[in-house]
């Protein structure tokens, strides 16, 4: 069969047809056989023949299903091949009662795009619209999704748009969808030079097809500081603009989070008042500010960070750099966010490149003692800013989660080892004995295992979690509350979001705060003490009160 170019840029089948769940092949000017780039499923593989899906006949249930707000949410991120036995989306349904216990609200995926191998973080995917083969393709896809919706979970998807895996990428032969530039991970998507509104079509329509066709109800955009634009109305805008229009059209508010460094508030400011429409962004400044405070950490994005002060500011306006200099960039950097916005920031301790990018895959609970844990666990569930939390953190996991690959080509197998090494070498990491990306060891040792969740030991942290995310939840029931952080560097910091107050003693002499007939201590670990009238809070204590009324 033949495709015909159209007026748009585009070429298109228009003298034939291909049925339902038949695999076909394209070949440009009678060259190899080449999957389609808007593939629907590679049950081969990224260099297999493409298949076509009929979205249309797989069964949903979910029609009386409503999202929760993400402002009010607790999200949790997963990754697929980790986070089950089998590694798949079948098996990603038998845990769900398990996030509904915890209080999770929104289960957010890293990406299941098809990628090469079995198995791999996702973030080198390159046949976008296709669900990875060895997860459970398109069908699985929509199971998991559909049963979250029925255990009362949002869903949101990781999707990558700044560039595409170095193995089957053959986007390039289509169309000019790269540039001459490059980013930290290849060359630089074309969504500004000649011929870019056919590639800015490409990447949103496959955000309306996971939103339309899977029912997600929102995506993570990654490294969005690394999509080289520069025209009037940027890509992101345009992507916000088109998602919330067909949103509207359905009936649904989807979400937008960004992945983006730069402390800009533009990216979450609404369009209608110039900004890109994002829905939140995730907030690294948080999780440096507290990695860095309870790890002693000071090398790389840290040495910004380490004090309580740098805790406070990030609590007190959302970004740590507002204009001012930045050590790490050897610069001045970010600016101020309006307040009151802390709905529009992730909070969190540790992500999949928190833990992920460290040379031996550390989880934050295998840097720090169990009290600091209680501590940190703390400021992120019931801190200012929508609490994340990533797998098997809510028990303390001791399985790391390593970087890995299957890319099946020698010479890129190393390629990515050594400038991994180089990385580390250059943020300050020792590297001493490291897991080889492409080995089966650095994905077999990352998955999680379940058994060990109800050991005493990870059974009390996430007894720890779960008693948060039940203030958390009654605390967002309340609606919208004044916020007020007081600390006494380097060893006291009060937390007061009106109803409820979270104080924490770090370090020093022990601190007191009154109890009266409308207080009460509803929760506190570490070392503490109840006397007639005060809560005594000693060193590493942490201590949460709510008042029964308040005005």
């Amino acid at each position: 069969m033949t495709l015909h170019p159209r007026e748009d840029g585009h070429h298109a089948l228009v003298d034939g047809n291909i049925d339902w769940g038949s695999d076909y092949c394209l070949s440009l000017d009678g060259g190899p056989p080449l999957p389609d780039p808007r593939s629907e499923h590679q049950p081969a593989g990224i260099e297999g023949p493409s298949r076509r899906v009929d979205h249309a006949a797989f069964a949903w249930t979910d029609d009386d299903f409503r999202p929760p707000p993400l402002s009010a949410g607790l999200v949790y991120e997963l990754h697929v091949g980790t986070f089950s036995a089998t590694g798949t989306f079948d098996g990603a349904i038998l845990r769900l009662p398990h996030l509904v216990e915890l209080g999770v609200s929104h289960v957010e995926l890293m990406p299941v795009c098809e990628f090469a191998g079995q198995r791999g973080w996702g973030y080198d995917g390159v046949n976008l619209f296709a669900p990875h083969h060895a997860y459970g393709g398109p069908d699985g896809l929509k199971r998991l999704v559909n049963a979250c919706h029925a255990h009362g979970l949002a869903v949101l998807l990781d999707v990558v748009y700044n560039h595409l895996g170095p193995r089957g990428n053959h986007l390039a032969r289509f169309g000019p969808y790269f540039t001459e530039r490059h980013t930290p991970w290849g060359a630089a998507v074309n969504l500004r030079d000649a011929g870019s509104d056919q590639v800015r079509r490409f990447f949103i329509d496959n955000a309306l097809m996971w939103l339309a066709d899977y029912h997600f109800d929102g995506l993570r955009l990654d490294a969005v500081q690394a999509l080289d634009d520069d025209r009037a109305f940027p890509f992101l805008a345009e992507l916000a603009r088109e998602v919330e229009a067909a949103g509207a059209a359905r009936g649904k508010r989807w979400e937008l989070v960004a992945e983006c460094d730069r402390s800009d508030p533009r990216t979450t400011r609404p369009l209608a008042a110039g900004g890109l429409g994002m829905s939140a962004q995730w907030s690294d400044d948080f999780a440096f500010a507290l990695h860095a405070f309870f790890t002693g950490e000071r090398n790389g994005r840290w040495q910004d960070f380490g004090d309580l002060d740098a805790i406070a500011a990030v609590l007190e306006r959302g970004f740590r750099h507002q204009g001012t200099f930045s050590r790490f960039r050897g610069r001045a950097h970010g600016h101020p966010l309006e307040a009151p916005a802390p709905e529009r920031l992730l909070g969190y301790v540790q992500t999949h490149d928190q833990i992920g990018n460290r040379p031996r895959g550390e989880r934050f609970s295998m840097l720090v003692d169990a009290l600091a844990l209680r501590q940190a666990a703390a400021l992120v569930l019931l801190g200012p800013f929508v609490p994340m939390l990533f797998q098997g953190e809510e028990w303390g996991a001791s399985t790391p989660f390593l970087y890995f690959t299957q890319h099946g080509d020698a010479g890129l197998a190393r390629d990515v080892k050594e400038g991994r090494e180089r990385e580390f070498l250059s943020l300050g990491f020792e590297l001493g004995t490291t897991v080889d990306p492409e080995s089966e060891e650095a994905f077999t040792r990352s998955r999680l295992r379940w058994e060990e969740r109800d050991l005493r030991e990870h059974r009390a942290i996430f007894d720890w979690y779960q008693a948060l995310a039940r203030i958390r939840r009654e605390a967002a029931t309340l609606g919208e509350l004044p916020t007020r952080v007081e600390f006494d560097a380097p060893s006291w910091l009060v937390f007061d979001r009106g109803r409820f107050v979270l104080a924490l003693c770090f370090a020093g002499e022990p601190r007191e705060l009154p109890l009266t007939e409308d207080t009460e201590l509803l929760l506190a670990s570490g070392d503490f003490e109840v006397r007639r009238d005060r809560v005594r809070i000693g060193p590493q204590g942490v201590a949460v009160l709510r008042r029964n009324t308040y005005t």
